[in-house]
């Protein structure tokens, strides 16, 4: 199996997507692959992001680098993750995925591995639909889609979202250990999968 290359692309407002996108990439490097985190560029203005305490406390104290085209042309794998807005991807995020049109024409996302990732403060605040419609983009893309599934009994027993690994946080809480070894078990998924397809080239 080859080594992938694995990019970890996030949007987070007060820290919890950008803990579970960590623990993705920690699970993809145990397995082997090489990989980057990255964030998005936040859109939101000074005043919304300063009305709270925990998103302007993040703002200020994130250290990952800002996402770029090359990094999904370098990436083999791909994770994507958000809040989810009203069932929705972020805006900061699909703003982000709405520049990809250069390289979709290019087929330069073509067969590549994707896998998406969320949080939302209830239950039933939009987590699978947020990571559907995140989805979406793959299909048009023409890359492969790799959910989390119930391929290791920690998901089926414990989180229950074959979808992707979903935090509900509630009253802002912050992803507790189950879900980020969800997470870290999408990371090894994901490498594990993208290695063997780049191994085919």
């Amino acid at each position: 199996m080859s080594v992938p290359r694995i990019a970890v692309i996030y949007y987070s407002a007060t820290g919890n997507v950008a803990s579970m996108a960590h623990a993705l990439a920690r699970g993809a490097g145990e397995s082997g692959a090489e990989v980057i985190v990255r964030s998005v560029v936040e859109t939101a203005s000074r005043e919304a992001i300063a009305a709270n305490p925990r998103w302007q406390q993040f703002v200020e104290s994130s250290a990952d680098e800002i996402a770029t085209l090359d990094d999904l042309a370098w990436a083999d794998g791909l994770a994507f993750g958000t809040p989810t807005r009203f069932g929705g991807p972020a805006s900061q995020l699909k703003a982000f995925l709405d520049t990809t049109g250069g390289l979709w024409f290019s087929g330069a996302l073509a067969s590549k591995v994707c896998t998406s990732f969320t949080t939302a403060s209830t239950a039933h605040g939009g987590l699978e639909s947020t990571i559907l419609a995140l989805n979406n983009h793959f299909y048009h893309w023409g890359s492969i889609i790799v959910p989390l599934g119930y391929v290791d009994p920690h998901v089926a027993r414990v989180t229950g979202n074959p979808y992707g690994a979903s935090w509900v946080s509630r009253s802002g809480a912050p992803p507790d250990d189950s879900s980020l070894e969800a997470c870290r078990l999408q990371g090894v998924r994901l490498a594990q999968v993208a290695g063997r397809l780049c191994g085919d080239d």
